[in-house]
């Protein structure tokens, strides 16, 4: 039962670990810009690919971290009513059904009218004017909601490594919090050298 938990644990973690997918499509947003505001089709195009098919990805890992994590609970040693006595457990379960939802709208709701809007120009058409202005409220609420979600993922993470042993309140907030900053730097920089 013993190595059964420790590998309930591995999945679980690794789950947390791969769900980095919301850091990944930020830096890759913003290497774009780098490109200039103005529809580049190949530029695009090969963006829009990754963001698109890292939903799915992403779905798997979420649903990794959501069956490990009810397993852990079953099988760990504060049973399954952790989920109503330990406010970290029901915090990070919360955290996740909200980076689901979110994931589900920008997957089903956003991604497809970006798509709707990129798939009508070719390789060799020209770009109709106002055509990068159509789709920017799209993208930036995109990112807005990533940027949102790598928060989430950070602060689930902290709040995971106090399931067990908690770290003092202040301490806690402080993490939080620069989690946030973290967050908000990868909306805002390229952060070309990891943390900074």
């Amino acid at each position: 039962m013993e190595v059964l938990y420790n590998i309930l644990i591995f999945l679980h973690v690794m789950g947390f670990v791969f769900m980095s997918t919301p850091l990944f499509n930020l830096i890759v947003v913003n290497e774009r810009a780098l490109l200039g505001p103005s529809f580049n089709y190949y530029a695009d195009r090969y963006m829009e690919n990754i963001i698109r098919h890292g939903a799915v990805r992403c779905y798997v890992f979420q649903f990794t971290v959501l069956i490990s994590g009810v397993l852990l609970i079953i099988f760990g040693p504060a049973g399954i009513e952790a989920l109503w006595t330990s406010w970290i457990v029901l915090a990070k379960t919360l955290i996740l059904f909200t980076m689901m939802g979110l994931l589900s709208y920008v997957h089903f709701g956003l991604q497809p009218k970006i798509e709707s809007l990129v798939s009508k120009i070719g390789p060799e058409d020209a770009v109709p004017d106002g055509f990068s202005a159509q789709l920017k409220p799209y993208r930036v609420r995109r990112k807005r909601l990533a940027t949102f979600c790598l928060f989430l993922v950070i602060t689930a993470i902290i709040l995971g490594l106090q399931v067990y042993s908690s770290f003092s309140s202040i301490l806690t907030i402080v993490l939080i919090g620069i989690g946030a900053l973290f967050a908000w730097k990868a909306n805002k920089t390229l952060i070309r050298f990891g943390w900074v």
